[in-house]
């Protein structure tokens, strides 16, 4: 039987845990306080789970710590690559050799989670992907992020990418303390592209009172995953959702977390580093026979079911805002700053980007030209139905 928990004190080197009424979840969840990191209730905090685009939270705080480092600007020239702009959806669709300010990448990145501009972001912080990727590890393993490993910037299905739900509080709370000054991008409503106009996919954002972030993410493999946080009367708490079966039910999981821990008055339990590790924490669940082989491409998306859809129930997280969203207006352009350091070379000048040279097709290749593909995000996808993916 499972059980979702409150934390309780350390007892003999073990958490004391009582149940919570009501139903319990089947998935891995944790809620607590960002200022005292205290946590009010969680469940398999440590298994190991496919990130999808939470990674994005990852790949924007290896960014901030770039910029506080002096390697990059937000003003600086973000290029989308050939490779980034093979990316698939969801997307911006930038042809390679677009360039960007940094900042209106990053915003691109989390409110429409595009995985172009992901991986655009990464390859030019970091040089490359698997360059980034080591950045990713090393700030993982600073954080005390023990399992969660990483190998691209954008949160494509990978069987070497995974996280659990502890890690992901440790990150947030990381990045909401260490860079306050980005905080409000992660609240924004929506973007304005020209005359086009892109909605958060965080269905909290100016639906749930307080709310001011974070991320959501979604392959088939890892279901539907949503961190939210919201503020009132000074207390900020963030709710970690991993498995959600659609965009809709995240949403109003999270909600439920955060109505709970309102409600609960601060406790001085166990906090999230001090948090003992229990439960499984080697093996990765896999949710695409039950979201992808038995349900209907519509039900595979980040965003939610049109509100006339009778055949979905109603739910608040899906009606549209009763106001008019604020937009953040971005685009291509505007990068005066300098290019970034990672895509220098010693003489000062830009890598170029073209493609590496391929061994001839009628002549065997001869020993070690073979192509390698580490931990690549494309080459992992599958039968994965790119137009779902965030």
């Amino acid at each position: 039987m499972r059980y979702r928990h409150f934390s309780g004190i350390l007892l003999a080197g073990a958490v004391a845990l009582a149940m919570l009424a009501g139903p319990a979840l089947a998935n891995p969840t944790i809620v607590f306080d960002l200022k005292s990191g205290r946590i009010l209730q969680h469940q398999d905090a440590f298994k190991r789970w496919y990130p999808a685009s939470l990674t994005k939270l990852m790949t924007a705080y290896v960014t901030f710590r770039a910029i506080a480092a002096g390697e990059v600007q937000l003003d600086s020239p973000i290029k989308v690559t050939k490779h980034s702009a093979g990316e698939p959806p969801s997307k911006m669709g930038f042809k390679p050799g677009s360039v960007m300010r940094l900042d209106n990448a990053l915003k691109m990145m989390l409110v429409k989670s595009a995985n172009d501009i992901a991986m655009a972001v990464g390859e030019n912080v970091g040089g490359s992907q698997a360059a980034f990727a080591e950045r990713m590890n090393a700030e993982a393993r600073r954080l005390g992020m023990t399992g969660s490993h990483f190998v691209n910037p954008n949160g494509l299905y990978s069987p070497d990418q995974y996280t659990t739900a502890r890690d992901l509080a440790l990150l947030v709370t990381a990045i909401r303390k260490d860079f306050p000054q980005y905080v409000p991008w992660f609240s924004i409503e929506g973007l304005a592209i020209g005359k086009k106009q892109i909605a958060n996919y965080n269905l909290l954002i100016g639906r749930y009172p307080g709310a001011d972030g974070m991320k959501t993410g979604f392959v088939c493999s890892s279901g539907f995953n949503m961190i939210g946080s919201a503020t009132r009367n000074g207390r900020t708490l963030v709710a970690v959702v991993l498995g959600e079966q659609s965009a809709v039910s995240r949403a109003e999981t999270a909600a439920r977390l955060l109505d709970q821990g309102f409600a609960t008055p601060q406790p001085n339990w166990i906090t999230i580093a001090a948090l003992p590790a229990y439960g499984d924490t080697t093996s990765v669940n896999d949710l695409r026979d039950e979201l992808c082989r038995k349900k209907p491409a519509v039900e595979q998306s980040e965003a939610a079911p049109p509100v006339g859809d009778k055949e979905v129930p109603k739910s608040p997280y899906q009606e549209k805002l009763d106001h008019v969203p604020t937009l953040v207006a971005v685009g291509l352009g505007g990068a005066t700053g300098p290019k970034p350091k990672a895509m220098l070379d010693e003489t000062g000048q830009e890598y170029a980007d073209v493609p590496l040279p391929t061994w001839r097709p009628d002549v065997p290749p001869p020993p070690g030209a073979e192509p390698t593909v580490v931990g690549s995000a494309t080459a992992a996808q599958g039968d994965e139905p790119a137009k779902v993916l965030n």
